[in-house]
């Protein structure tokens, strides 16, 4: 992990108390207990994800709210929802159905409630078709969804599943787990939104057993490693999930991703605001 995203971290903590609506008494020696914890991280053996679950735990334990995101998560998903027969219609209409679902689901990463990422949803989905995509490895996940039996589909943010049901319903393959987050996390889905937005009808819907906002494997359920273990195709969608899986060496594994930091950016191979689908490598 990069120290940078300590940083990061530590800038997060205003909006996220206030979020949790942190009680002002409380905020001093929760912020110094908070900071503490922060300097002590070891970043050779460390994931931002599973820092950001375990601070946002510990304002959790200091507030009676339980999904502070609730509202943006249920208004992407309201908004997305609203424009479903506009994309699917664009991808109807389209020359290359696949390309097109592939890049609508991308342009969806851009959804994200982070201290100081701003979006535009409309302009990033007329932005990735009018862009390369900055490494593309769609041809080979093209082909390696031909191929297989099993599909493991690793969802992120709200608002954005509802562009993923649409490339799985592209994409019409006939067995895709679509994995989703145990208990709410920042905007991330849960089964909850999963099921608002219709992935049942795509996928067969699963939680990852987890709270991270990522996927990673020394912390999610024995159910979900298992299926993680067998399926054939992995695809991680967002940099969360990136963040989580980046050191694997597993060429069933595939990134889809919008570049909204430059220090993710560096690992990838991109720069930030672009979009990316990529292969693992051994």
């Amino acid at each position: 992990m990069n120290y940078e995203c300590l940083i990061c971290q530590v800038k997060a903590l205003q909006k996220r108390m206030d979020k949790f609506e942190i009680a002002k008494e409380k905020r001093n020696s929760l912020v110094r207990k908070m900071l503490k914890e922060i300097a002590t991280i070891d970043l050779d053996n460390a994931y931002s994800p599973e820092i950001t679950r375990n601070l946002l735990e510990k304002l959790k334990q200091n507030s009676t709210i339980t999904d502070p995101y609730d509202k943006e998560k249920q208004q992407s998903n309201k908004e997305l929802l609203e424009r479903y027969d506009e994309f699917k219609q664009r991808i109807q209409n389209s020359n290359d159905k696949f390309d097109t679902a592939l890049r609508l689901a991308i342009a969806g990463n851009i959804i994200d409630f982070g201290p100081s990422h701003k979006f535009d949803i409309s302009e990033t989905i007329e932005k990735v078709f009018t862009s390369d995509l900055a490494i593309n490895d769609s041809k080979q996940l093209r082909a390696e969804i031909r191929k297989a039996k099993t599909i493991l589909y690793l969802g992120d943010n709200c608002g954005e599943i509802v562009l993923d049901k649409l490339f799985i319903e592209t994409i019409n393959h006939t067995n895709v787990v679509f994995a989703v987050r145990e208990n709410p996390i920042l905007n991330d889905a849960t089964q909850k939104e999963a099921i608002e937005v219709g992935i049942p009808e795509v996928a067969t819907l699963i939680s990852n057993g987890d709270d991270a906002p990522s996927t990673l494997l020394h912390r999610v359920s024995k159910e979900f490693l298992d299926i993680y273990k067998t399926a054939d195709l992995i695809i991680a969608k967002g940099m969360g999930n990136f963040e989580g899986l980046m050191d694997e060496t597993d060429p069933r594994l595939f990134y889809m991703l919008m570049i909204k930091c430059q220090v993710i950016g560096n690992n990838v191979g991109a720069n930030k605001g672009d979009f990316v689908v990529k292969r693992c490598t051994v």
